[in-house]
């Protein structure tokens, strides 16, 4: 299998890479969802989906915060409402920001943006969609950001 690289990306302007999220977009904090972008859209890709993890969730799978599949496949600002949200790891189907356990130390919140060459069909978890999904992932990459309590 080869990797998944290319000029796909997302951004954010809710926080720099890697640095601390803002307060306003915990769930303390007011579960504001961080607006996200993506560029370089492979051409041949059908659809696009987003899937915010925390891979240190004390959980044997990390926790999922956000899922969104059937996103059209081109560049500009992730429009939720133009996709599919799956449920998160707390069971709603809506963004749910970081929250993680009091003196747990930095989590990390990677923003996914996955380019696809097929469409993804219903809603599945994080893991359903990885494990049905990866030959599909013409491209993937990252943002991510931190926060602790």
């Amino acid at each position: 299998m080869g990797l998944n690289i290319g000029d796909l990306t997302i951004t954010t302007d809710a926080f720099e890479p890697n640095g601390r999220i803002p307060d306003r977009f915990t769930v303390d904090g007011g579960n504001e969802q961080p607006r996200l972008a993506v560029h370089g859209v492979p051409a041949d890709a059908v659809e696009l989906a987003v899937v915010v993890h925390d891979p240190d969730a004390p959980l044997p799978r990390g926790y999922t915060h956000w899922a969104v599949y059937g996103l059209p496949a081109q560049s500009g600002d992730v429009d939720a409402g133009a996709g599919r949200q799956a449920k998160n790891s707390a069971g709603d189907a809506a963004w749910m920001g970081p929250q993680p356990p009091v003196g747990h130390g930095d989590h990390r919140y990677y923003f996914w943006v996955y380019a696809l060459s097929r469409a993804v069909e219903g809603e599945p978890s994080r893991e359903e969609f990885l494990d049905a999904y990866a030959d599909a992932i013409l491209e993937q990459n990252r943002v991510v950001g931190t926060f602790s309590r």
